[in-house]
């Protein structure tokens, strides 16, 4: 490897560690929102408990998202620092935009979005790898859509099951519920999120001829990644925590359990088959579920659309920022 180039590998992989950092912090809401919402964790407790789940996730799961990410979106032989940049400035700075408005929009689709507008910046539209990026799209629709079944199916489920118990009675069960609920989708969250980092770093890596053998993540990576969403996470997103956690719907302990639950169910599903979901998505159609369950005028539309509109948005709007930085980079 050229001498020059190991200080710029370097610093692109502490960028990959800012945008996981950043990761953390903008999708902090995501496992938090329905604990600090229904008063079951205040949040700073919320955050630490949320933290540390994020970062025993890989105690939990296989690296197949990293897999994904990293050789299944854009070739990996046209993969150089430029590309690598130009993908995570994409990225970072999308999710700058969107946690400044408090907008909950996926960090994990502004990534592959960067990905791929540095990447067909550099080699065209023949450098997709299109099975992946449709893949990636249809868990765009998906993954909020199983999210919010399971958790109208949970808030059936339950209702019927604690139909004798009394509202105060029920709401201690709850409570006590809603802290393994929010421990299995922040496991869910760093099994999957973190994953998309490790699997730009290895692949930066195999392109600069430092892993031995095959594609593969090094156990040093798997552990700076989950460290940095983990700390992020510490960090929070107060705007965003308050939009997911409160300005959709409101939310009592049972319910805050059941979208939790159903989004955590999603999330182990995806992250089993190696689909980088949206942790984002999943839980905002776990908590329409929700809240659609007591009636259709129980959902702030208006929120809800403003969201979607995040969410197509997310992956062309970080393509072209993607694609921009990529030729900037071309000057240097």
């Amino acid at each position: 490897m050229d001498p020059i180039a190991f200080p710029l590998l370097i610093a692109l992989i502490g960028v990959a560690l800012a945008f996981d950092f950043l990761n953390g912090l903008h999708d902090a809401a995501n496992s938090i929102a329905t604990i600090v919402s229904t008063r079951v964790l205040k949040s700073q407790y919320a955050v630490a408990w949320a933290a540390f789940f994020n970062f025993i996730a890989f105690l939990f799961f296989g690296l197949h998202v990293a897999t994904t990410v990293g050789k299944g979106i854009v070739d990996a032989a046209i993969i150089d620092p430029q590309v690598i940049f130009g993908a995570l400035m994409g990225a970072i700075s999308w999710n700058l935009i969107t946690w400044a408005l408090g907008i909950p929009s996926s960090s994990s689709h502004a990534l592959i979005g960067g990905l791929l507008g540095a990447g067909t910046a550099k080699a065209g539209l023949g450098a997709v790898i299109w099975t992946g990026v449709f893949k990636t799209s249809a868990a765009i629709v998906m993954s909020p859509a199983i999210g919010l079944l399971l958790a109208l199916l949970l808030v059936l489920i339950i209702s019927w099951v604690f139909r004798r118990f009394t509202p105060h009675g029920a709401d201690g069960v709850f409570r006590k519920l809603q802290l393994v609920s929010a421990s299995l989708y922040s496991l869910g969250h760093g099994g999957n999120d973190a994953q998309k980092t490790m699997g730009i770093i290895a692949v930066l890596l195999y392109s600069q001829g430092m892993l031995q053998g095959e594609f593969h993540v090094p156990f040093w990576v798997v552990i700076s990644c989950q460290a940095a969403m983990g700390f992020g996470t510490l960090f929070g997103g107060w705007k965003i925590v308050h939009t997911m956690g409160s300005k959709i719907t409101r939310l009592s302990p049972a319910q805050g359990f059941c979208a939790e639950t159903g989004g955590a169910i999603t999330l182990f599903m995806a992250t089993h088959l190696g689909i980088p979901v949206s942790t984002t998505h999943t839980i905002t159609g776990a908590i329409v579920g929700v809240g659609a369950s007591r009636r259709l005028s129980a959902v702030r539309w208006n929120i809800a659309s403003r969201i979607i509109i995040a969410w197509v948005v997310t992956l062309p709007a970080a393509a072209l920022i993607g694609a921009g930085f990529y030729w900037i980079t071309r000057f240097f």
